[in-house]
C-alpha cells in the first residue's frame, strides 16, 4: 500500500490529491520552484522538496529532479497531477524504473495516445468515429483547424479560414508546439466552429473493469481552453450518450488502458460524433464528475495503482447537475491578456467544501492554488480557482453558480469574473445552446456595459474621506456656508473617467449628477447610500491606487487618479509596452518597415500562451528593441510606431 505520495506538480492539483492522501492516511511530499517556496501545496504537504532551475516553469518538467525528489523525501509513489509531466511516457517508466508507484496508465498507454495523428489512426481502426487528419487540405475543406500533434491546452492551435492563410499559421503553430512540447509535428483538420466539446470519464483497474463515469460539456471556451464544464453534457439523446460511452470504452480497452483518463469528442450540429484526443490523466474538470456522482477519482487512481478493482461492476449513475467556472486572472476586453500582480483577497461565501466530493443535493466547492498574498506571476498557467456549483437541476445550478461568483471577494489583478457570470445567466446558455463559438457568437452580450460605475466612484470618494477625517469632529467637504466642493477623480476599468464632486451642508450630502442620494453611513471600509428610497452598501477596500468595491449586486474596481498628472508619465501614442511581464518568442517586422493598423508585429510568451502585439495605427515602424528570447517585464518599450500622416 502507497505510504508517502509525492505530487510532480503545483497549484491546485497538487492540493486537490493531497485533500485525498490525508482522508486515506496517506503522507505527503511536494516539490517546488523558487516562485513556489510559499505557495499553499508547499506549505501544506508534509515534506516539500525544491527543485533548482534558472527557469521556474521548466523545473516541473525535470523528470530526474522529480524521481530523485521523491527518493530523497522517502515517497513510494509519484502522482502527476494535470499539465507538466502527466503524459509523457519516459517520466512515467522512469518512475516505475526507480522501484515508485506511478498513478496513472502503463507507459505504452500514454505512448499510444501521446501523438493525436497516430491516436486517430488506432482509435479508427477500434471502430471509434474520427476527424480525419487532412495531409493536403483544398477550399472546400475550410474552414481548418490547425493543431499540435503532441500537445494541447490551446497551444500550437490556429483557425485557418482562407488557404493563403494556411502557411503562415502552420509556421506559428509549429513555432509555439517546439516550445512547449518539444515536436513541431502538426496537422489540419476541419473546423466545425458551432460543435460542441463532450468528453467521457474513464476509469479502468487491472482486472478487466473499464467505467465510463458519464460525460461532461466543455463547450465554453476562449483560445481553444475551456472555461465552463458542466455534468451531465445539456440536451444529449440518449442514443447519442450511450454510443459516446461505448466508444470511449472501445478506446481505453485498445490500449490497455488503467487509471483515470478522458475521451474527447466533437459533437457536430447534426449529432456526429468524432474522436479528438485521449488525455491519459485526471482532467482540470474532474470536479464536476465527483459532484454527480459522489465519487472520489483521487482516491479511485490510488486504489487501482494499488492493484485494487474497482469497487463495482458499474460506476453510479449521475445525480442532479454540476457546473463549474475557472477562475482566470486574465482581462477578456483586452483579447484575454493574462494578468500578474499580488492577490491581495479571494473570498467566496457560501462556500460548502473545498477539494472534496459533493455532499448533499445542492452545494459550493472551491479548489484553488492561490491564497491571500499570492504573487501571480507569468511563468505559469493564470488560473486562480474552479467554482463549482451543484444541484437538482442545470438551472438552479447555473444560478448558484452565477450568485457565488458574483458575491465572490477578489482583490488583485483583473479576472474573467464578470464574464462568467454573463454566460451563466445569458439565456442561450440557459436554454442548453452550447458550442465552442459561444463566448464569441455572444461577445456584445456578454461585455459589461460601459459607464456604469458612477455611484461605486462616489462611494470610493466618500469612503477616502473617511479615512482622511478620522481624528476630526467634521466630515471631509463639510461647509457651514455653501463653497466650492470637493472632488475626486476615479478611472474604470473601460477607461471611463468619474469625478466625483460633493459637499456636506446642513442638510447633508449633496453629490453633483445624484440627485435623491444621501449619505446614510460611511466609514474608511463601508459605505452605505440611499438613493430614491433604496439603500445599497459598499465594502470598499484599497490596494495602492485601486480601490475595490464589493456589493450583493456585484464588484467595481476604480483606479484612483492625481489630480495633476505627472507629464513625465505621458506615454507617445506610437510606443507599444509590454502588456506583461513575459518572453519576447519572435519578431516580424524590422525597422524602417511601413505597417498597417492591426498588423502583427511580435509575439509575447507568458503564462502557456502566446500574445500578439499589434500596432495601433497605420504608419513606419521606428523603433524595435525587442529581441527574440528577450526577458521583459510588464511596461516594457517593445517598438515604436510612428502614425502616418
Amino acid at each position: 500500500m502507497i505510504a508517502n505520495l509525492l505530487v510532480a506538480n503545483r497549484g491546485e492539483i497538487a492540493r486537490r490529491v493531497f485533500r485525498t492522501c490525508r482522508s486515506l492516511g496517506i503522507a505527503t511530499t511536494a516539490v517546488y520552484a523558487d516562485p513556489d517556496a510559499d505557495a499553499p501545496h508547499t506549505r501544506e504537504a508534509d515534506a516539500a522538496v525544491r527543485l533548482p532551475g534558472a527557469a521556474p516553469a521548466d523545473t516541473y518538467l525535470r523528470g530526474d529532479l522529480i524521481v530523485k525528489a521523491a527518493l530523497a523525501a522517502g515517497a513510494d509513489a509519484v502522482h502527476p497531477g494535470y499539465g507538466f509531466l502527466s503524459e509523457n511516457e519516459e517520466f512515467a517508466q522512469a518512475v516505475l524504473d526507480a522501484g515508485l508507484t506511478w498513478i496513472g496508465p502503463p507507459p505504452a498507454a500514454i505512448a499510444a495516445m501521446g501523438s493525436k495523428t497516430a491516436a486517430k489512426r488506432l482509435m479508427a481502426a477500434a471502430g471509434v468515429p474520427v476527424l480525419e487528419a487532412l495531409t493536403d487540405p483544398v477550399e472546400a475543406d475550410l474552414p481548418l483547424l490547425v493543431k499540435a500533434a503532441a500537445g494541447g491546452g490551446g497551444r500550437g492551435m490556429r483557425v485557418v479560414h482562407r488557404l493563403d492563410e494556411l502557411a503562415p499559421r502552420l509556421a506559428e503553430a509549429r513555432a509555439e508546439a517546439a516550445r512547449s512540447f518539444g515536436s513541431d509535428e502538426v496537422f489540419c483538420e476541419r473546423y466545425l466552429p458551432t460543435g460542441r466539446h463532450v468528453e467521457v470519464q474513464l476509469l479502468a483497474d487491472t482486472h478487466g473493469t473499464v467505467w465510463a463515469v458519464g460525460e461532461r460539456d466543455c463547450s465554453l471556451q476562449r483560445r481553444h481552453q475551456k472555461v465552463i464544464e458542466e455534468a451531465p453534457a445539456p440536451g444529449l439523446d440518449e442514443e447519442v450518450r450511450t454510443a459516446l460511452h461505448a466508444a470511449a470504452v472501445a478506446a481505453a480497452r485498445a490500449i490497455g488502458y488503467s487509471g483515470a483518463g478522458t475521451a474527447e469528442f466533437l459533437l457536430a450540429p447534426d449529432g456526429r460524433f468524432h474522436f479528438l484526443e485521449m488525455n491519459t490523466r485526471l482532467q482540470v474538470e474532474h470536479p464536476v464528475t465527483e459532484c454527480v456522482t459522489g465519487l472520489d477519482l483521487v482516491a479511485l487512481q490510488l486504489r487501482v495503482a494499488e492493484g485494487e478493482p474497482l469497487p463495482a461492476p458499474a460506476p453510479p449513475a449521475p445525480r442532479g447537475h454540476a457546473i463549474e467556472a475557472r477562475l482566470y486572472a486574465e482581462d477578456p476586453a483586452r483579447d484575454w491578456q493574462p494578468q500578474t500582480g499580488t492577490l491581495h483577497r479571494l473570498e467566496l461565501p457560501g462556500t460548502t467544501v473545498e477539494f472534496a466530493t459533493a455532499d448533499g443535493d445542492t452545494g459550493l466547492r472551491l479548489d484553488s492554488g492561490v491564497a491571500a498574498g499570492s504573487v501571480i506571476g507569468a511563468h505559469y498557467d493564470p488560473m486562480l480557482a474552479k467554482v463549482v456549483a451543484w444541484a437538482p437541476t442545470r438551472a438552479a445550478a447555473a444560478r448558484r453558480l452565477a450568485d457565488a461568483l458574483t458575491r465572490a471577494r477578489i482583490h488583485g489583478p483583473v479576472t474573467n469574473r464578470d464574464l462568467l457570470v454573463a454566460a451563466l445567466r445569458h439565456p442561450a446558455f440557459l436554454a442548453g445552446r452550447v458550442h465552442t463559438a459561444f463566448l464569441a457568437e455572444h461577445a456584445a452580450g456578454l461585455a459589461p456595459a460601459p459607464g456604469g460605475d458612477a455611484a461605486a466612484a462616489l462611494a470610493a470618494a466618500l469612503a477616502d474621506a473617511a479615512e482622511r477625517r478620522v481624528g476630526s469632529a467634521l466630515p471631509s467637504g463639510w461647509r457651514n456656508l455653501p463653497s466650492q466642493p470637493q472632488s475626486k477623480r476615479y478611472a474604470a476599468a473601460d477607461a471611463t473617467v468619474y469625478e466625483v464632486r460633493y459637499r456636506f451642508g446642513r442638510a447633508g450630502l449633496v453629490a453633483e449628477g445624484h440627485p435623491g442620494t444621501t449619505l446614510v453611513s460611511a466609514t474608511p471600509t463601508r459605505v452605505v447610500l440611499e438613493t430614491d428610497g433604496v439603500r445599497s452598501g459598499y465594502d470598499i477596500a484599497r490596494h495602492g491606487d485601486r480601490v475595490h468595491l464589493d456589493t450583493p449586486a456585484g464588484a467595481t474596481v476604480l483606479t484612483a487618479l492625481e489630480r495633476f498628472p505627472d507629464p513625465a508619465a505621458q506615454v507617445d501614442p506610437g510606443a507599444l509596452l509590454a502588456p506583461m511581464p513575459g518572453t519576447v518568442a519572435r519578431t516580424a517586422v524590422a525597422v524602417g518597415d511601413t505597417v498597417t493598423a492591426g498588423q502583427p508585429l511580435l509575439w509575447l510568451e507568458a503564462m502557456k500562451m502566446e500574445h500578439r502585439v499589434t500596432a495601433p495605427a497605420d504608419g513606419v515602424l521606428t523603433e524595435l528593441r525587442a529581441v527574440p528570447g528577450q526577458q521583459v517585464e510588464l511596461g516594457t518599450l517593445l517598438a515604436v510606431v510612428q502614425p502616418a500622416p
